[in-house]
């Protein structure tokens, strides 16, 4: 099958258009047909290299859809049925092996395209805003990377869920028109964020932040985080860690959680299921959408590494496997 493969870590070029072998299924998982994956920024930083990466060749992505080619006995899916999954070795080929724990069917009205955008930043997204967060009606949030996948995802879900002041910050105000029409209720930058916040709120600051960026932009939400309020730290593409003191936390009674989709699918990949199973839902019933910025072959995906890495995109990019 073709695959893009990874040989050493670095910029977009190292990623190679290849032709392997195709996975083999154990008992519990199936082979699914690849027809579109979404493209990550966790994909940059798995290329650019880390601890922990695993060994070379690897193949680079998050999740899929696609059809199911191939299942073991007893599978509680049958073959042809259209899927959405997590993989278990990326996601950059035209066949890959999940567990059926990480696979969701989806209906037949609802396009691959459009289901390609949702497993990653959908899924963590009512993760985070639900179960992590527990937002509330009265509160006022915010949410940074508002105009990336995860807070495009986080600003409509907020939006259906009646949430009071959505506050969306972003890089550049360029994207402040896409964010609002998202639903958010006002934009500020990474600078402005801090004096935003506590202007609309009386000096009292925002009841739940949700932090995917880290190094000082975790810092600057602490001085607009309200007593009670929660900081929701779910990745850092700033590459910086943020730095933080119990004296942050102790007297004002305010909480930081962490998440990670990554841990979840290999520890409890079952609590992802009740997730899945709402946004899909939501997506079929056409109450929220994730924009697609452009949709590259699998051939182009070191253009598609590049476009991500220059932010200069709204919502999802994919790259398409059929032909």
């Amino acid at each position: 099958m073709k695959a893009v493969i990874q040989q050493e870590y670095g910029d977009a070029n190292v990623l190679q258009f290849s032709e392997v072998e195709r996975p083999k299924i154990k008992e519990g998982e199936v082979l699914i047909r690849t027809s579109y994956t979404s493209v990550n920024y966790a994909d940059i930083k798995k290329r650019k290299g880390n601890k922990g990466n695993g060994s070379f060749p690897f193949i680079l992505g998050l999740d899929v859809a696609g059809t199911i080619e191939e299942v073991s006995s007893n599978s509680r899916f049958t073959k042809g049925s259209r899927v959405i999954a997590f993989p278990k070795n990326g996601s950059y080929a035209e066949y890959v092996a999940a567990n059926e724990q990480l696979v969701f069917e989806i209906p037949d009205h609802l396009s691959m395209e459009r289901a390609a955008t949702m497993p990653t930043v959908s899924i963590l997204s009512y993760t985070l805003l639900h179960e992590i967060g527990q937002v509330q009606k009265t509160d006022t949030i915010v949410i940074h990377s508002a105009g990336g996948g995860v807070g495009s995802m986080l600003i409509q879900l907020a939006k259906l869920a009646g949430v009071r002041n959505i506050i969306g910050t972003v890089g550049n105000l360029d994207k402040e028109p896409y964010v609002k029409r998202l639903g958010a209720d006002s934009v500020y930058t990474y600078d402005t964020f801090v004096d935003g916040v506590l202007n609309e709120t009386n000096n009292q600051g925002a009841n739940v932040v949700f932090d995917s960026v880290a190094g000082d932009v975790s810092r600057s939400s602490l001085d607009c985080l309200a007593l009670y309020g929660t900081l929701v730290q779910f990745g850092n593409s700033s590459g910086k860690s943020g730095s933080l003191s119990t004296n942050d936390v102790h007297s004002s009674c305010r909480n930081i959680k962490g998440f990670s989709l990554g841990t979840t699918r290999k520890h409890h990949p079952e609590r992802l299921a009740p997730a899945a199973e709402k946004v899909i839902q939501l997506f079929a019933s056409n109450k929220v959408d994730l924009q697609i910025s452009q949709i590259f072959s699998l051939e182009e995906a070191s253009q598609a590494h590049q476009l991500i890495e220059s932010r200069d995109y709204e919502g999802k990019v994919l790259l398409k496997i059929d032909k």
